[in-house]
């Protein structure tokens, strides 16, 4: 997964009009998100697979990856670029098996590096740490230390995602740890100006355009 440098948007767990959603996302990523995680854990199908698909169509015309949270099928039957797994989801390899060599397959870590090192083995694209600063979207979530990306962006050879409370003010304090992509809901969803909230973490980025930066 080379050339992910940037904002990494995961959408609030809301059961917002579709077209609404899609209007927000389309918002962020005109301020400069890079990879948009689609995350709803209700039970509504219809609703899910209608906000999916919505999304879908937003970022297949601004050349921007849609990661489905934990439901592969509904990466299949979208045809979807890739999954985010969990601790209780599938495995990276039989998500693989799954989706094919393209896919883009993230792995939650939390705070251990032994498990960023077995996602990697097992063919994960990325993998993100944290709640690495208290986060009103998962208070309970254990947290991973800034010191953890240094070690995970010296140890692993796929990019490094920081998730959990992170903010425009404290952001850049993870990128210079080792964070190839900040993941952020609340941030830029809780504002009034989306594009002007993704541009702001955008900018702690270096210059030029992060799809086009191969991470070392």
């Amino acid at each position: 997964m080379k050339g992910y440098r940037g904002l990494y948007l995961i959408t609030p767990d809301q059961e917002t009009d579709p077209r609404e959603l899609a209007r927000q996302v389309a918002a962020a990523i005109r301020g400069g998100a890079r990879l948009v995680q689609y995350r709803n854990k209700g039970e509504n199908v219809a609703r899910r697979a209608a906000q999916a698909a919505a999304l879908l169509q937003v970022c297949r015309a601004a050349a921007i990856p849609l990661i489905i949270n934990d439901d592969v099928e509904l990466a299949v039957q979208l045809g979807a670029d890739g999954v985010h797994l969990g601790r209780d989801d599938a495995d990276p390899a039989s998500v693989r098996a799954r989706l094919g060599p393209d896919a883009l397959i993230g792995v939650s870590c939390y705070a251990s590096l032994a498990l960023a090192q077995a996602a990697q083995y097992h063919g994960a694209s990325y993998v993100a740490f944290g709640s690495v600063f208290p986060s009103p979207t998962k208070p309970r979530a254990v947290r991973a230390a800034p010191e953890l990306l240094a070690s995970a962006s010296r140890t692993l050879r796929i990019p490094v995602v920081a998730i959990g409370g992170i903010t425009p003010q404290n952001g850049g304090r993870l990128i210079a740890a080792g964070a190839h992509m900040l993941a952020v809901v609340t941030g830029v969803f809780a504002q009034p100006d989306l594009a002007a909230a993704a541009r702001a973490y955008a900018s702690l980025f270096p210059d030029g355009d992060p799809l086009d930066e191969p991470i070392p």
